[in-house]
């Protein structure tokens, strides 16, 4: 069983438009509704994986019951934190081009009992888990540091732990050696301060991670592909995809793959590749099954191209 925790979940409205012009009426050839939240959303590709998983979430108002429904109706068990304020709602506008733009709400402040409720909440459901994946931001209420003493509770209880945030959450919980962090280009060029211009760049920035304490970390670079780097070395994946529809949700697919292999090596790096390029070429935020995956396409390699420019740097 996979468990993911999202601290700051949402509703998620997708749009798909022709083009975005400002100023004007624009009539949307395609539309989605979706639970949404990084978790979350590793949560529903596990589920379309035929994968058991439970989602831990702070659900409030309106908006939160209907995630719950959503998720309820995708096959995932729920396990919900109450609290006062409203669920965040969020939109995106997905262009035919594959440019997305995404309106992001800030969602509730949790006060003190909801984020202990939320703690206690972890620790109870992760006595059955293969893997606990920590994903997203953290809402108002928070402090950096709660995703480091997620990770050491989750040790402390003899489980693995996924963490997938960025900026003082990501390097606060290092010094709790989470087994697996994952950041893209952008949270790792934060990460460790300077721009990434290419994947030798980004292989050098991962093997800092671990030295701050990551014991393994699964970056994504976009279109260029994924890095594995951890005790035994590094690879570097990639895949064919045919057209982009929408990239909203393709990295936490890729998470998902990643821990269904078994979270270490080539060949969960090869089921994280291939999940990722399956997720673009769906439309919104659907996750992909195993029917939508062609690992025929994907290229795992130890003989990383250091020197490769990267399509997309990172600054």
């Amino acid at each position: 069983m996979i468990l993911t925790v999202t601290p700051n979940p949402s509703l998620d409205r997708t749009y798909e438009v022709p083009s975005l012009d400002r100023g004007e009426v624009i009539r949307a050839t395609g539309e989605r509704m979706d639970p949404g939240g990084k978790g979350v959303n590793v949560s529903r590709a596990v589920a379309a994986a035929g994968r058991r998983t439970v989602a831990v979430l702070p659900l409030g108002g309106a908006p939160g019951a209907l995630v719950a429904d959503l998720l309820d109706a995708q096959g995932i068990e729920v396990a919900p934190v109450p609290v006062e304020g409203a669920t965040r709602s969020n939109i995106a506008l997905a262009e035919a081009d594959g440019v997305l733009t995404k309106i992001n709400a800030p969602g509730p402040e949790l006060s003190a009992a909801e984020q202990e409720l939320l703690l206690n909440t972890v620790h109870r459901q992760s006595r059955d888990a293969d893997w606990i994946a920590c994903c997203g931001s953290l809402p108002r209420g928070l402090a950096p540091a709660w995703y480091a003493d997620v990770v050491a509770r989750v040790h402390a209880g003899g489980a693995r732990i996924a963490l997938d945030t960025s900026g003082p959450a990501l390097l606060a919980a290092l010094r709790e050696r989470p087994d697996v962090v994952k950041p893209n280009a952008e949270e790792l060029s934060e990460a460790v301060g300077r721009p990434l211009f290419t994947v030798g760049d980004a292989v050098k920035a991962a093997e800092e991670l671990r030295e701050m304490g990551a014991r393994a970390v699964l970056a994504s670079l976009g279109a260029d592909g994924q890095l594995l780097v951890d005790s035994a070395g590094a690879w570097f994946g990639s895949a064919r995809v045919d057209a982009v529809r929408s990239n909203v949700g393709a990295g936490d697919s890729s998470l998902a793959g990643f821990l269904i292999a078994g979270g270490s090596g080539p060949e969960a790096l090869a089921s994280a590749v291939a999940h990722g390029a399956a997720a673009v070429q769906l439309p919104g935020s659907v996750m992909p099954t195993p029917r939508d995956l062609d690992p025929a396409a994907v290229t795992v390699t130890s003989d990383v191209p250091a020197d490769r420019v990267l399509k997309e740097p990172a600054s």
